[in-house]
């Protein structure tokens, strides 16, 4: 029943619900329609929608009918109507007909002339849509001619400005062209041949770099001179207005925008030809020399592309190689001077280049990477000139070679590089130096010794005298008083000795100068030096003279002398080195010069020397000695051997006047003992087995020729009879007297002439 009543109601909702659909349609716009027509279906009972629809259409159907007989009348009156309007259309058809064939045959010229018209707007519009796409592709056309252009010129930068300016401004206006394609095609063709050609530039600059780096540090290392000078000559005289400076106060930095840049410039390999110039003033910058173009062009080039890392790796890379063989000495640089100015040139044009590329450009190198490369340099530098400076033997070479290191380190200092160590192995060179000196001063002082005559020099006037008297500090009033001709007590290799002490006193200085050292080292290092040169040099070359073969007694004389002379001028070399050093000798740690002990030591080997050779030569006379001990002749003169030798010794004695006292009397007594003696032992020879009186008779006179010598006083200063106790042993064992008479005495034999003999 609820299930009856339900079907009921879903019915008439149903029914409803069409009727509602019904009204939409009649009253909806055709166009509209559709919505409606889509509920029907979207519902389940359109079957009976249908049955509706087919029931309303009926309805309206008779109501059509009904109104159409109602009207009929007037519907057969409309057609009677329309068959008369048919007529006249008809009419109107043909007039209309004609007029158009009219029309058009009027027209057809004008529609001709219209086509024309058509075709020669078609035509300017594509004339004026061509032109506008030519004036867009003009530019870049443009752009890439002058891009080719700059290529074939070898204007690398701007091309490559040229190439950005395309490829970001031009090319995307074009880029729907086929041309535009090829374009950008061979843009990374074209950067890939830019970057290889500014890399060949590159490559070319830093040979050019390697062969002329000498020329470059030549005129930095001229310029430090010149400035060294100016720098004395403002000391000296002090000039008013500016100097010129020796290093520019600034670097100029390179125009990033070289559009300009003239081919020429473009394909320098980086070295411009400057002339010598002979005027000191007008000396050329180190870096005018150089034409850096290449390195800033190249390195703007690489970091537009993007690898200015590789670029700059690049370039330390190949600079570190050239570094290497700068640093690397010729084997035969120890031979000249040029050798080693050659060798500084090399590496102060290398390091200012360096320097220059560290201020011009922004980090292709640093500091860190020239700091590195400098104490390479340093140490390699350092080593070369310690082992190819060992080989020099010839001072004024040392001299020399230290005089272009100063200027070495000079021009380095003044680019900032320190130059301590260089300093400090000058000191190393300053030994070397001295020894060098030393060896030169033995070769002088063995010619001087060699070629004196080892005789008083004899002066004839004023002139001479005041001449002698200026060489070598000499005051003796008594001289000064004698009349010409006179002598000098010493020869000539005195002032001489003296004048090349001074000379080596002023080599030692040269050498000092210019190395920043004070006047206490300076003098302290003459001192050594000097000091080296007498009690080493001087001393071995007195010492080689006084014991020749050869040598005489007169010349040990004359050394003596001379050495006594040479010992007393040591203060005035003391006041020299004073004078030049501004250093008094009071001066806490001064140096004493030891000359005093260098000439007493000679003396002393001089005296020894004429001890020995007086004493060879009493053996030499004794050489000659022939006793027959069997004789029984009784002998009334000293034997002839022994009477040349008093005769020697007393000529030589008198040579002794100008020796010191002490020396001359130890002379005569070390010969008159040294002739006891050997005139002892040939008393007591082992073949002697017997004598005769005859043969003691012929020795007492010998004796007595002795006694008589030793009493004769060959030389002044000693007391009573302390030389005749020489020959006192002697005496005695001579055994038995010859005269036992009042007038017999020890020391003299028999002084009775009816006895004597």
């Amino acid at each position: 029943m609820e299930r009856g009543k339900m079907a009921e109601a879903e019915s008439l909702e149903t029914a409803a619900e069409h009727e509602r659909i019904l009204r939409e349609i009649e009253s909806t716009d055709t166009a509209c329609i559709g919505p409606t027509l889509r509920s029907v279906y979207d519902g389940e009972e359109h079957g009976r929608f249908m049955e509706k629809l087919e029931t309303r259409i009926r309805n309206h159907d008779r109501e059509i009918e009904k109104m159409c007989n109602f009207h009929y009348q007037g519907f057969v009156d409309s057609i009677t109507e329309l068959l008369k309007v048919r007529g006249e259309a008809q009419k109107l058809k043909n007039q209309v007909t004609d007029t158009n064939r009219k029309l058009q045959h009027e027209g057809k010229e004008l529609v001709i002339a219209m086509e024309e018209l058509k075709q020669c707007r078609l035509q300017q519009r594509n004339i004026s849509a061509t032109v506008d796409k030519l004036m867009l592709c003009l530019p870049v056309l443009e752009m890439y001619s002058k891009l080719r252009d700059q290529m074939k010129t070898k204007r690398h930068y701007p091309a490559l400005k040229t190439l950005e300016h395309l490829e970001h401004t031009y090319l995307p206006q074009v880029s729907h062209y086929r041309f535009c394609k090829v374009m950008v095609d061979n843009i990374p063709k074209l950067r890939e041949e830019i970057k290889d050609v500014s890399m060949s530039d590159l490559k070319d600059f830093l040979e050019s770099i390697r062969k002329h780096s000498d020329k470059i540090g030549e005129t930095a290392m001229k310029q430090a001179q010149q400035q060294r000078n100016l720098d004395n000559i403002i000391l000296q005289q002090p000039r008013i207005g500016s100097k010129r400076k020796f290093k520019k106060d600034a670097y100029t930095i390179f125009d990033t925008e070289i559009e300009s840049t003239s081919p020429k410039s473009e394909q320098d390999s980086g070295i411009l030809d400057v002339e010598d110039e002979e005027d000191d003033e007008e000396i050329p910058g180190a870096q005018d020399l150089v034409d850096f173009s290449p390195v800033y062009r190249c390195l703007h080039i690489y970091s537009v592309l993007g690898a200015r890392e590789t670029f700059e790796n690049y370039y330390r890379k190949q600079r570190r190689k050239q570094a290497r063989l700068v640093l690397q000495p010729p084997s035969n640089m120890h031979e000249t001077l040029d050798g080693y100015r050659k060798y500084f040139n090399q590496i102060v044009g290398f390091f200012v280049v360096e320097d220059h590329i560290l201020h011009t450009t922004q980090g292709l190198v640093n500091r860190a990477y020239i700091d590195e490369l400098w104490e390479m340099a340093l140490s390699k530098t350092i080593a070369a000139l310690r082992t190819h400076s060992s080989y020099c033997s010839d001072p004024n070479l040392v001299l020399d070679l230290k005089n272009l290191i100063v200027l070495f380190a000079d021009t380095l200092q003044v680019y900032g590089f320190p130059v301590n160590q260089l300093f400090d192995m000058l000191l190393e060179i300053r030994d070397q130096y001295s020894e060098t000196l030393l060896k030169k001063w033995a070769g002088i002082f063995r010619n001087i010794l060699d070629s004196d005559n080892y005789s008083p020099i004899p002066v004839t006037s004023e002139e001479m005298y005041k001449k002698v008297v200026g060489q070598f500090p000499f005051q003796d009033t008594e001289l000064e008083k004698q009349p010409f001709p006179k002598k000098f007590p010493f020869s000539e290799f005195v002032p001489k000795v003296y004048n090349q002490i001074k000379e080596f006193i002023y080599a030692c200085l040269k050498f000092s100068e210019d190395l920043h050292l004070s006047s206490t080292e300076v003098d302290d290092m003459i001192r050594k030096s000097t000091n080296l040169l007498l009690t080493r040099t001087l001393s071995n070359s007195l010492q080689n003279v006084i014991k020749r073969k050869n040598i005489g007694l007169t010349e040990l004389v004359q050394i003596i002398i001379n050495t006594t002379h040479l010992e007393k001028s040591c203060k005035y070399l003391e006041e020299f080195i004073t004078n030049i050093t501004n250093v008094l000798p009071e001066t806490v740690h001064t140096t004493k010069l030891y000359g005093t002990t260098t000439f007493k030591d000679a003396r002393h080997a001089a005296e020894e020397e004429i001890y020995t050779n007086l004493n060879q030569k009493i053996d030499q006379f004794l050489q000659l000695a022939d006793y027959d001990w069997m004789t029984g002749d009784l002998g009334n003169k000293a034997s002839d051997y022994l009477v040349d030798l008093i005769a020697f010794l007393r000529s030589t004695f008198a040579v002794f006047t100008h020796l010191p006292g002490k020396v001359a009397q130890t002379a005569c007594m070390s010969a008159c003992k040294h002739l006891a003696t050997s005139l002892m032992q040939l008393l007591l020879e082992a073949e002697v087995r017997q004598l005769t009186l005859g043969a003691l008779q012929q020795f007492n006179l010998d004796v007595r020729e002795c006694e008589q010598f030793a009493r004769s006083g060959p030389v002044p200063g000693f007391q009573e009879d302390t030389l005749q106790l020489a020959f006192i042993d002697l005496r005695q064992e001579n055994g038995t007297p010859s005269c036992t008479c009042k007038f017999w005495k020890p020391s003299t034999g028999c002084e009775d002439s009816k006895h004597n003999g």
